[in-house]
């Protein structure tokens, strides 16, 4: 239990610390006006307070990530412990402050308009696609889990579940911000804490679990790597840019440009806190690699409820309820309202009339519908993946923006190479991918991470 209090402390640290330093390095500024003031619109630029955004684009960046990814990272043993916490760190909590805070600068844009602002405007259409589509994939994956929980816990039919839950995304997707989403979302994000506390709580405090030390042996695959497959099994948690499409929601919701430590790098530190609790719980209850192996391969749902009961007694069906099926609702349909608003801005249509919103919501709707009869497993692994590439796209646009202003671009550099190097190995040896051999893979992963990386460093500094 040490390694996990050892890692849980600087996670918490983090924020304090490098957090500041990230905050310094960008050049927030105080007395700039923000666009929720400057375009305020009463749909999507509406001022709201510093602790609302922050439990707001919490949970819109939570939902199932940071509980079923974590679950699910739980067979690589301690060692996602370590990717947890460094990813948070250094490569999750800087793309989240930067996707928010460039979109702060820029009049609130969602990241094509950013991404064509700082690295040129052929990613500009590559990126729109690739957010519409992560956006789909997550209202899908985050619906079908969330039903098939609720599902198994009332008997009704799960694709009852799923058209009751899609009838509610479709409504939320819609309405002013501050009308249910500034409303009800900053209760369930208290309420998916409350959720892994006592759930850590149950762990701890109980003799017959043990959380396994960074010595603990037995607890890892046998047919799986740790690289490049625990980063992007635990995504949500540690570096997600599903993140950057949230980001602009909240971005037309600050009040001051000080809030964006608090908001989205403190938001991702908080995520980080949730999926090392969930990963250590499931540690410790499952015990084991057969255990952990069968959750591995399937959607972990059942898992949680079972895990729920156990720990927490009576309330655990309720919390199960807040914490795996509301909440992943939650985040299912500002998934779905991001990709509305990046249609809107890549189409230059004003979104101030219901009509026009549901014109864009409708399709989107539609096929996300259609997705949630696929198999999760398959859609989580491409959702974690395409998500990856959005964020190597996201910490390059934070990087030329560093670049331009003559700030220091080390913290956002290296990152983005990091996720770079996990994104080539990934599809070039999973079984969704190209398949090949992992030390051909990696060998081939390296050499083109080393090309992209000279490539950048040619063009920024002939510019600069």
């Amino acid at each position: 239990m040490y390694s996990f209090v050892i890692c849980f402390l600087v996670l918490v640290a983090s924020y304090f610390v490098y957090g500041k330093i990230v905050e310094r390095t960008a050049g927030v500024d105080e007395t700039r006006e923000t666009p929720a003031y400057r375009l305020k619109d009463g749909v999507d630029y509406i001022p709201m307070s510093t602790i609302k955004n922050f439990l707001v684009h919490f949970l819109n960046i939570a939902g199932l990530g940071p509980i079923f990814g974590a679950i699910q990272g739980a067979l690589f043993g301690p060692a996602a412990f370590l990717w947890i916490v460094l990813g948070t760190i250094f490569i999750g909590g800087v793309h989240d402050f930067f996707s928010g805070f460039m979109s702060m600068r820029d009049d609130g844009f969602t990241m094509p308009d950013i991404v064509s602002k700082y690295l040129g405007h052929n990613l500009e259409k590559y990126v729109a696609v690739l957010m519409v589509v992560t956006g789909i994939l997550v209202s899908a994956t985050f619906a079908r889990g969330a039903a098939d929980l609720l599902s198994n816990l009332t008997n009704i039919p799960v694709l009852i579940c799923i058209t009751v839950i899609f009838i509610y995304f479709l409504i939320a997707t819609v309405f002013p911000v501050d009308k249910i989403i500034g409303r009800a979302y900053p209760v369930f994000g208290v309420l998916l804490l409350v959720m892994a506390i006592l759930m850590t709580g149950g762990v701890i405090i109980n003799p017959a679990y043990n959380i396994p030390e960074f010595t603990t042996q037995g607890l890892y695959l046998t047919d799986k790597s740790i690289f490049p497959y625990i980063f992007v099994t635990i995504a949500c948690g540690a570096i997600s840019g599903f993140h950057a499409s949230q980001s602009p929601i909240v971005a037309r919701c600050i009040e001051n440009e000080k809030d964006a430590r608090p908001v989205f790098y403190g938001a991702m530190v908080l995520e980080g806190l949730v999926a090392l609790c969930w990963a250590a719980i499931a540690m410790a209850f499952f015990h084991g690699q057969p255990q952990l192996a069968a959750i591995y391969s399937a959607a972990p749902a059942v898992a949680v409820n079972e895990m729920a009961t156990a720990l927490v007694g009576p309330i655990g069906m309720a919390l199960t309820i807040i914490g795996v099926v509301i909440c992943p609702i939650t985040s299912g349909d500002t998934a779905l309202r991001s990709a509305r608003i990046t249609i809107a801005d890549e189409l230059k249509i004003k979104n101030e009339k219901v009509v026009s919103r549901l014109k864009l919501a409708v399709p989107l709707f539609l096929i996300a519908f259609g997705l949630t009869f696929v198999d999760f497993s398959l859609i989580w692994r491409y959702f974690a993946w395409s998500q990856l590439i959005v964020a190597t796209i996201v910490l390059f646009s934070a990087t030329a923006y560093l670049i331009k202003e003559k700030r220091q671009y080390i913290i956002t550099f290296v990152p983005a190479l990091v996720c770079t190097l996990i994104a080539f190995a990934y599809i070039l040896q999973a079984p969704e991918g190209l398949r090949l051999p992992s030390m051909i893979a990696n060998v081939i992963s390296v050499i083109a991470t080393i090309a992209v990386a000279a490539f950048f460093v040619k063009k920024y500094k002939l510019e600069t």
